[in-house]
This record gives structure tokens, sequence and C-alpha cells, in this order.
């Protein structure tokens, strides 16, 4: 009887099935108006199919109340030929709902994200999914404009397989959203994603993935992230931003990503099976453990070269009884058999300071692989790590006295296991060598490329050019990305402001053998998209306005929203002196050099500055440019600074700046009277300083000032002839600066 009444209740159950199926709709739209028309009446079983096309301007709105076997769907017609462009977003709102198949580009939100899982505040979506969804380079074109592209509210909701690369504004790419009991405790999976290419941004705001906010960091969220792919992800320091308790990340694969997986505010996450792959490049990051309950298992972790909060694996210092948007104290965590190969910077204690002084407790650091290259030493201890258990880890190299009781110094030899991953010959530390590490091919879509933009110069076609203006605008104006464009020797005096939006090269044919000069206030203006790169080149001011304020090379005065890149090379710039304040580069507000080289040239009669990158003035923690080089260049009879180099305010995200100068000869740089630092070279902020073997004649002082972030400044081996020594403050710690200076020589009589 039991037997029957079970056969009676699957039938019933099948027959409601069939019937929802019987009742449900195909609908193959190929306008918003036709979307629009039918969108209210969406029953469960519904599909929604657009037709191969590219939307503009459509704000997509799928509302609806499918069930667990008959959802409704949306989708393209061929996965990757629904184009929304424009002013175009997407919303669900109710419950078991699907999209896929769409791609954003070629335009940005008109509200506060792309796709957002929820029509309003008081109607999110539950049980629904997004796969399959392609959002590349689809940014405010205002960068300090903040939108997400994905915002995850409701509960229950799937987010995978999708693609997103190239955010270049302010704001997390995928946030998950707690604001309320409707949206905590929500069971989210993110998994299986694409995240590629994020450029740097220059100050906080650019984080790849959030879950939850410091105010609502002490609720749960639940939510699992497993195995997506990051690839070079360099918004700012956090990567992954986890703000709640009880979630899982697992099975990720970090791939050149400039940051780290952060705990930053809430309890009990775990972090397992999780790939960092640095390749050495600068600032790559793992895991930075804050808060209580944390367990980090079985992570891999290899060629990190990143420090402090970016370091390859760090423990914070917390702040005693810490309001909920500081540093709470890490207890409890567990950190056990991960392996470290040749991480830089294991950091302990980090951030010890007056205010961080709570020291992790009741911690455990076990069955850890540490091994690195012959007599490089990871470990960093800034505070008492007594509350931290450290026991059966092995190193193949000494390691710090206070740690040797927990970690056994032993001849390590690694092996390539299944996974491509190295393993060792010593059983029971580091990772399992069965550990999955989730491919490129498995993640995101296979219809659309997973690359990274790239700033090659001289990639393209070799153009030679005639020396008369028409000719340089024509050529500027027909030339393709990477194309080099080489100028017959004689004299071009250019009578507009050459707009670059493409990466491109301009020589001359030989060295020195063609002039520029130009009638308006500048030569070229960098535009978005545009990198510019000038070799051989003499560049004269004798022809500007008279008027003040001139420059050769400048970037919009605002409004950029791609980061650029701008190379001087064997170069002769001179009289930019037809009036004061005549730069040879200004930066509009708002613009961001990835990098800024001035190598092998010389630079004489400058009323102005060289390099003037100080346009964000608010202390906001946003600046110019993260690498300056100036290399083996000769200035002379400069009245403002070779550079003035600005990052203000108090923010930590941030990587930069960095400033690298070496080789130079500095002859009567710095003591013009509009010079407002009186210095040759003025740093504020400037996280990486390294300037060596140049030599400063009848020159200001370098004047340098230290902010946060525990900079890192050398000054060794220079010479300063009748020029004030360095002058360095720091302005936000006590005591004497913590630069070092090295091996400098001065032959003033009177030394500062």
């Amino acid at each position: 009887m039991q037997i029957r009444l079970f056969e009676w209740l699957a039938i019933v159950v099948l027959m409601s099935a069939l019937s929802s199926n019987i009742n449900a709709k195909q609908y193959i739209v190929g306008a918003p108006d036709e979307y629009n028309a039918i969108a209210s009446s969406l029953k469960a079983g519904d599909k929604v199919i657009l037709q191969d096309g590219v939307y503009q301007d459509f704000e997509l709105l799928l509302e609806g109340e499918g069930d667990e076997n008959n959802p409704i769907s949306l989708s393209a017609q061929t996965k990757g030929k629904v184009i929304l462009s424009g002013r175009s977003n997407l919303r669900l709102a109710g419950q078991y709902l699907e999209v896929s198949g769409l791609v954003f580009t070629d335009g940005y939100t008109p509200s506060s994200a792309v796709i957002a899982f929820r029509k309003d505040a008081k109607t999110p979506a539950y049980h629904s999914r997004v796969s399959e969804v392609v959002i590349d380079e689809y940014s405010n074109p205002d960068r300090q404009e903040s939108d997400y592209w994905v915002a995850l509210y409701g509960k229950h909701n799937r987010f995978d397989h999708n693609h997103l690369s190239g955010k270049r504004n302010k704001g997390v790419t995928v946030a998950v959203r707690l604001n309320g009991e409707e949206h905590q405790e929500n069971h989210h999976s993110i998994d299986h994603n694409y995240f590629g290419y994020r450029p740097v941004f220059g100050s906080n705001g650019g984080e790849t993935l959030r879950i939850g906010t410091s105010h609502y960091s002490l609720s749960n969220s639940y939510t699992q992230v497993i195995n997506n792919i990051f690839e070079q992800t360099n918004g700012e320091v956090e990567i992954i931003s986890v703000k709640s308790g009880e979630n899982v990340l697992k099975g990720n694969v970090f791939l050149s990503a400039r940051g780290t997986l952060t705990l930053r505010h809430g309890n009990n996450n775990r972090v397992e099976n999780n790939v960092f792959l640095g390749n050495g490049v600068d600032h790559t990051g793992g895991i930075r453990v804050i808060n209580e309950g944390q367990i980090i298992v079985n992570n891999y972790l290899e060629g990190l070269t990143g420090y402090r909060f970016g370091s390859g694996f760090t423990v914070m210092n917390g702040v005693p009884n810490s309001p909920i948007n500081r540093y709470h104290q890490v207890k409890k965590a567990q950190i056990e058999n991960n392996t470290f190969i040749n991480v830089s910077h294991i950091q302990l204690g980090a951030g010890s300071d007056s205010e961080r002084s709570a020291v992790p407790v009741d911690s455990v650091f076990q069955h850890n692989l540490v091994y690195n290259e012959p007599s490089m030493q990871s470990f960093t201890v800034f505070d008492d790590v007594s509350g931290i258990a450290f026991s059966n880890n092995v190193s193949n190299n000494p390691v710090l006295p206070e740690l040797k009781k927990g970690v056994t110094e032993t001849t390590i030899t690694l092996m390539k296991g299944e996974s491509g991953l190295a393993v060792s010959n010593v059983e029971g530390v580091g990772v399992t060598p069965d550990m999955h590490v989730v491919k490129k091919s498995e993640v995101g879509v296979s219809w659309y490329p997973k690359t990274a933009p790239e700033v090659s110069f001289g990639a393209g076609e070799m153009i030679n050019v005639q020396p008369n203006a028409r000719a340089l605008m024509k050529a500027i104006d027909s030339a393709n990305n990477g194309d080099v464009l080489i100028l017959a020797p004689g004299s071009i005096v250019v009578p507009s402001v050459l707009i670059i939006d493409k990466t491109l090269t301009i020589k001359s044919q030989n060295t020195f053998a063609t002039t520029l000069s130009f009638e308006r206030s500048s030569l070229f203006e960098i535009h978005d998209k545009g990198n510019l790169k000038l070799e051989g080149l003499v560049l004269s001011g004798a022809n500007s306005p008279d008027a003040f304020g001139n420059s050769v090379v400048r970037t919009k005065k605002w409004g950029m929203l791609h980061n650029y890149v701008l190379h001087i090379e064997n170069c002769n710039i001179e009289h930019l002196d037809i009036n004061h304040s005549f730069n040879f580069f200004s930066s509009g507000k708002g613009a961001f050099a990835d990098n800024i080289s001035l190598i092998n040239s010389r630079f004489n009669n400058v009323t102005g500055h060289i390099l003037s990158l100080d346009k964000e003035f608010e202390d906001y923690g946003i600046y110019n440019a993260e690498y300056v080089h100036i290399i083996n260049n000769r200035f002379e009879n400069v009245r403002g600074s070779v550079v003035n180099l600005y990052r203000g305010g108090t923010d930590e995200s941030t990587f930069g700046p960095h400033f690298d100068m070496h080789g130079n000869v500095l002859n009567n740089v710095g003591r013009g009277k509009r010079n407002k630092k009186g210095a040759s070279v003025y740093l504020h902020g400037v996280q990486i300083t390294d300037i060596k073997e140049n030599e400063f004649i009848d020159a200001s002082p370098i004047v340098i000032e230290h902010t946060v972030g525990e900079p890192i400044t050398k000054i060794v081996t220079n010479t300063f002839s009748n020029t004030p020594m360095p002058k360095i403050e720091e302005q936000f710690t006590r005591g004497p600066h913590t630069a070092l200076l090295e091996n400098n020589v001065s032959t003033k009589a009177n030394k500062e």
C-alpha cells in the first residue's frame, strides 16, 4: 500500500511538470520593444531567445517566478553573437531565472551594476543563475565614477562560467551584498569564472571580488568561490576582499596577479586548495589573514614578490577592541599543509604599530613546506608571535631564531607532480600531491579569447614620413596600433596638437636629424588607448605660444579612463623657455601612467618641470603614475624639478608610485622662483624610491616626504656638488627617517 502511495505521488509530480512544460512558451525577440512587450507575462518554463545582433541602450529586466524544474530562461540565439552596448544592463528579480550567452562591451552601465541580482531594493533574485556571459571593457568613462560589474543579492544564486576583463573605473568587479537579512547566509556560488586583466587603478577601489562590507562583516555569507581563475587582476592590493563569515574559497588559481586574497573582515572562512603563481611579477601576493577562526589549508604559492600587506603570506596584528571597520585580532587561525616556493615575504605580526598592537593568539602554523633559492629567508616578524604555535614545518634554508623550534631545516628535492605543481620528497608537509588545478579551458567561455592587452611599441609597420606637418598629421591619423613613424631629416613646425589615441612610435631616420616644434600649447596630447614612444628627435619649444603653462607632451586635461605608457629615448629637448612654467610633460587630472621612462636624453633651458605628476592634490590616495624611470639623462638649466610626483592621503591599498633614477646629471636644476618645493626632485608618498649614481651640480636638494605604507627609499652613490644633501621627512611616524643614504659624496662646505 505504501509503495502504491509513493507511485501515485510520483505520477502527480510528473504530471504537474508535464503540464508546466506544455504551458511554457518560447519567445524569439529582436529588439528591446519586442522584449518589453512580453517581459511582464513570463511564466515558469518560458524561454526567451534574443536574436543575434547589437542591442544599444538596452536595460534588460528578467522578472518572474520559475520553479526548480522549470526556470524562466533568457539566452542568446548564438552564444557571443548578442552584443549589449551603449548604456545597457541586466537585472534579475524573482526566482529560478537563468541568463546565458550575452556579451556586454563598448559602453557602460546606466545604473550601479552591469548585472544585478535584484530589480530594486525590495525585489531580489533567488535560486537564479547567470552563466556564459562576457563583460569586456565595459567601464564608465569617468574612472572615479564607481559601479559594480556584478552585484549579487538575495540567496542561492549562481554566477558561473563567465568572462570578465578590462574593468578600468572605480568599483568592485563582483560584489556580494549583505545589506539586509534577505541577503545574508545567502549560499551563493561564484565558480568557474575567468577574471581577466584589470589594470592598476592607482587608488583604493580596484578589488576584483568582495564578499560583504565592513558594516555587515560580523554576519555570515556562506558564499562559495570555487575553481575560478584570476589572471593579472591588478587593480589594488586586495584582489579578493572577504568581509563576512563562513565563506569557502577553494580551488582558485591566481596568475601573475598583483595583490592578495585578503580575509579583511569576518570570521571562520576557509581558504583551501588555491594556487598562486606570481611568475616573479612585481607585487604578486598570496593570502592575508585577519580576524578569528580562519582556516588556510593546502594552498600552493610560488614566485610571489609582494611585501607588507601584499606579501606572499601575511598574518596581521589587530586593533584592541577594534571598531568594526578596522583590524580585528587574529585568533584561532589554522595554517596547515601549505607550500611556499620562492615566496619573497612571509610576514607575521604585520602592521604592528601603536594602534595595531593586538598580536595573533591561539593559532597554529604546521605541516607547511617553505622552499627558497639558496640564502633566501622569507620570514619577517614584526611583533610577538608566541601566540602562533609552529610545529612540523620544513624549510631548506635557516629561518629566524624565534621560529626554529617549529621549522626543521632539511634538504628538499622538488619534482613536478601530476597537476604540474612542484611536490617535494618530504612526506606530510605542503600540499597533497594529487591536488587538482583548474585549467583555463575549464573556466569562462570557450568562444571568447582569454588574452590581456599589451603595449607593444614597434609591433606594427615601419612607415616613412616626409618632414612636413601635413605628412606627419596624416601619418598619425592613419597609423595602426604598434606602427613606427620614421621621420626624414628636416625641421617640422606643427600647427595643431597631435592627438595620440593608439600605440605609436615616432622616431628620426637619423638621430637628432629631425626637429619638431609646435605652435599650440602642446605638441602631443595622449588620449584613451594612447601610448607614445619618441626616439632620436629634437623637440623644441622655440615656436610655442608666448604664454605660461605650455608643455611638449600632455595627457587630456581631465577624464582619461585608460592607463598609458610614455617612453622618451635618445632625444634632445630644448628651448622650453618662451614663458614661465613650460613643462616637458604635464599629466591631466585623473590620468594614470603605467610607466613613464626618460632614457639617454638631454633637457636644456626649461622654465617648468620635466615631469609634472602632481594633479591629484585632494589627498584621496590617488596618484598619476605607477612607475617612473629616469635613466642616463642630462638636465641643464631647469627652473622647476626633474619630477614632481605626488601621492597623498593615508590609504594603504595601492602598490606605488615607484621611482627609479640613476646615471643622470642635473646641472642648475630646481632653482626657479616658481618652484614652490625648492627641489630638484620632489617625491611625496612614493612607496619605492631608488636614486643612485647621479650627479647634482648647483642644484636644489632632493625633497622626499614619507607618508603611509612603510615606504622604501634608497639614495646611494650620488654626488652633490654645491648642492644640499637630500631632505627627507616622516609625516606620519615619529623618529628619524627610514631612508637609506649611503656612499653619497658632497663637495659643499656645510653639509645639511
